[in-house]
This record gives C-alpha cells, sequence and structure tokens, in this order.
C-alpha cells in the first residue's frame, strides 16, 4: 500500500519565522547572547535602582515560558498563581549548578515550543478548546514579546553591573 503524501502545509513560511523570532533572529537576542560569559558572583546582584538581578529576569523567563508551553500543549495544565508564581523566592541562584539548570530548561522549552509551532499537525490560528480563544499562533507571539522584553532587560541589567561585553 503506498504511502499517502501529506499536502504542502499552507502556514509553513509563516511557522519559520515563528521560530526565527522566538530563537532570537534579525532585531532579537537569543539566550546565549544574553547571558553568555556572565560571571556567577554578578548573577544575583541588583544595580542600584534597578528592580531585578539577572537571576530573577532569568527565572521569570523561565517559569512564564514553561506556562506559555505547558498551556499550549493541555487543557489540564493549571498555570502558577499571578504574580508571585512567575518570580523567583531568592534574587541569586543557589549554585552554578541552579544557574546552568535554569539556563538549560529556558533552552529545552524553547526547543519544545518551537517544534509545536513547526508542527503542521497544530494550525497557528485556530483556538484551543481550552482558555478564552487563544491560538498557537498568539502564544508564539506573546512569548517571543515576552522573552525579548526580559532579555533586553537582562542586557540592561549587566551593562549596569558592568558585566556586558557583546
Amino acid at each position: 500500500m503506498p504511502c499517502k503524501k501529506r499536502p504542502p502545509d499552507p502556514q509553513a513560511p509563516l511557522r519559520e519565522q515563528l521560530v526565527h523570532l522566538l530563537q532570537g533572529g534579525d532585531a532579537h537576542l537569543g539566550f546565549s547572547d544574553a547571558l553568555g560569559r556572565l560571571p556567577l558572583e554578578k548573577a544575583g546582584l541588583r544595580p542600584p535602582g534597578a528592580p531585578h538581578s539577572v537571576w530573577e529576569l532569568l527565572e521569570h523567563i523561565r517559569i512564564a515560558q514553561e506556562d506559555i508551553l505547558r498551556f499550549s500543549q493541555s487543557a489540564d495544565y493549571v498555570s502558577p498563581k499571578w504574580p508571585d508564581g512567575y518570580w523567583p523566592a531568592s534574587s541569586a541562584p543557589s549554585s552554578a549548578r541552579n544557574w546552568k539548570h535554569s539556563i538549560r530548561q529556558c533552552e529545552d522549552d524553547l526547543t519544545e515550543f518551537a517544534a509545536l509551532v513547526l508542527d503542521p499537525d497544530h494550525d497557528l490560528h485556530h483556538a484551543f478548546p481550552w482558555g478564552s480563544g487563544q491560538t498557537l499562533l498568539r502564544e508564539a507571539l506573546v512569548l517571543a514579546d515576552h522573552n525579548s522584553y526580559h532579555l533586553g532587560q537582562i542586557v540592561l541589567v549587566r551593562q549596569l553591573l558592568g558585566a556586558w561585553r557583546p
């Protein structure tokens, strides 16, 4: 029995552009660009007048990104309590291992979300059966916007700490 050929995905170009945006394409930084070569001892410092450390911003990105990913996958997912559930309890990582784990989790969740966006079985425009009308396209744009905003804040905090070298 011959294999059924799948028709071309009309959403493929949009999917590819979304993933490019999510991964830090064009005018947007990626995680490695924003976080690379930051001395661990500076990750938990808040510059004078700044409300967050790099660690707090990284953890906020990680938590929010995981929330968007899991929400996009399942009606059974329960989001953290807003706003406290979206921020870490401490301004600094407890260890180098904790710091590296958070970065790796951000990268892994972003890869998983990108795979979801690239999957032609998931219509970008179809509202999830759960939620209040959200679509995968909307969630991808929210995630790209959120990550971009906070990665920019990370760069600013690093500049204020004298720990930014592009």
